[in-house]
């Protein structure tokens, strides 16, 4: 797919149909109390369709029909290779309906539709695959058991698994935790954003479709809190896995303490310090970097680049550079194949990032570029791709996530400082670090306390690697083998010979 492709967006999305109803025992049903939401289009904040609004009763029946699934274990004790096929065929079908996915994401969410197509879309599947690829792949443990007995160390699912999923890249990180979870034998019930719920509901729809049994996966739309308080304090939910802010988070927390102590694995975002040392080998790679680092998904990415740190040597010909290539991430239609950048989720999203420019501006930060709304005209809710110079690690767009197109530049004198700088906060997801010195880019990986560290290069990686925080952006990772731990428990079995 790419930019010469001839699909007329528009006509597509104006021919669209949305799932909207909650998703249980493998069909679409109304919530119990009848109510529903509306499901808005931040490209023109038209009313797109009225998604149902679940509540505690509709959670008890999701997990009621989870827990149902996992007992009976149609699902937990299936052969693997049955398993694996039914993964593999999720992939194949995500694929297939990747226009439709791509669409109901740009039209929920705001992003552009050569993003939602050529990245968020291919790499769902990617990572369903993946998954269905590592089932038949794992093995259980014989211990060191002397030659009287022999131990057995077994690796089960958990049981209900909660997914509580992020507005800023719904199909993705529904996909990220729903993989690996079934694929270690538990049921799932899957909690949207409502913000996005619509992808979610299609991919559950394509799931049946892939011959998961019916009533391993159940889809709740609703609020955070009515449907995400429920699923939190529900006793028969064994864990939540959850991405979104940080207050959010230590709601389940909360949660969990007041309700059966379930486990509960985070993502709770983060403030990336992205490093640029007087001495990298392409500083214009790097700025343009940095420019993609917090313009890329309109900045509502929990490892957005937004605190750009530069050695003071460099730091005015860097910045030229950066605001010079910011002005590539103007934002446009949402559905135009050539726009880079489009709009925030929702108006209240929108009206909190330029809150945030104000208090940059009333701070002392200099603004460099952008800092207004964009496209008023459309009715959509855009952003205007913004840097600040001048910045300090106290002032408030420094310190807390604004998950906007909005880039604050500080300055360093040499590495020590650099890391100290990058460390001055309460989150820990990522980090990134330009130099051509290998032992400088060494240290600095080591003592940035971040979860994932890029060298020379800004958000790379693939399924294969893990990815979650340190401090307060949260714990448990996603993606690669290692996310398959936090969906399973140990058992240990002795056997006297």
């Amino acid at each position: 797919m790419d930019a010469a492709t001839p699909i007329d967006w528009q006509d597509r999305a104006a021919r669209l149909s949305f799932r909207t109803q909650i998703f249980i025992d493998g069909r679409f049903v109304p919530a119990a109390s009848g109510k529903t939401f509306e499901c808005l289009s931040p490209r023109d904040g038209r009313v797109l369709t009225r998604v149902a609004a679940g509540d505690t009763e509709d959670v008890d029946r999701a997990v009621a029909s989870a827990r149902k699934a996992f007992e009976s274990g149609i699902w937990r004790d299936r052969h693997p290779r049955e398993r694996k096929k039914v993964l593999l065929k999720l992939a194949e079908l995500i694929l297939e309906n990747a226009d439709e996915l791509a669409l109901l994401e740009t039209l929920d969410m705001g992003k552009p539709i050569r993003d939602s197509r050529s990245i968020d879309v291919p790499l769902s599947a990617r990572c369903a695959a993946y998954y269905g690829e590592a089932i038949d792949k794992l093995y259980d443990q014989v211990g060191p058991s002397g030659p009287d007995s022999m131990s057995l160390i077994l690796r089960e699912p958990l049981g209900v698994i909660a997914a509580v999923v992020p507005w800023n890249f719904p199909l993705m990180m529904a996909v990220w935790k729903l993989a690996p979870a079934l694929a270690t034998g538990n049921s799932v019930v899957l909690k949207p954003a409502e913000q996005s719920p619509l992808s979610a509901l299609r991919l559950a729809e394509l799931a049946i479709e892939a011959e998961l049994p019916p009533s391993v996966l159940n889809v709740v739309p609703g609020f955070g809190e009515t449907a995400g308080r429920a699923l939190g304090l529900h006793m028969d939910v064994d864990m939540v896995t959850f991405t979104g802010s940080t207050e959010v988070r230590k709601y389940f927390l909360t949660y969990a303490g007041q309700s059966n102590m379930k486990r509960v694995s985070l993502e709770c975002g983060g403030k990336t310090p992205h490093i640029v040392m007087a001495d990298a080998a392409d500083l214009d790679l790097a700025a343009q970097n940095a420019a993609g680092g917090i313009f890329f998904n309109q900045g509502e990415v929990c490892n957005a680049g937004s605190r750009l740190l530069v050695q003071e040597s460099i730091k005015d010909a860097f910045l030229e550079k950066v605001v010079a290539y910011a002005r590539d991430w103007v934002p446009g239609d949402p559905l135009d194949w050539n726009s880079r950048t489009g709009a925030m989720v929702d108006q209240r999203q929108h009206g909190r990032v330029l809150g945030y420019i104000e208090k940059g501006k009333a701070e002392g930060a200099v603004l460099r570029t952008g800092g207004g709304a964009a496209r008023t005209e459309t009715g959509g809710f855009y952003i205007e791709p913004t840097v600040f110079d001048g910045v300090s690690s106290a002032m408030t767009i420094a310190r807390e996530e604004i998950f906007g197109p909005v880039l604050s530049t500080l300055t360093f004198k040499d590495a020590d400082e650099a890391i100290r700088i990058a460390n001055d906060t309460i989150y820990g997801l990522a980090a990134a670090v330009w130099t051509k010195d290998l032992s400088t880019a060494m240290r600095a990986a080591k003592a940035i306390r971040a979860g994932s560290v890029w060298i020379n290069c800004f958000d790379a990686g693939d399924i294969t690697t893990p990815f979650g925080g340190f401090k307060q952006s949260g714990f448990g990772r996603d993606k690669s083998l290692h996310a398959l731990e936090k969906y399973t428990d140990l058992k240990s079995v002795w056997i006297e010979l």
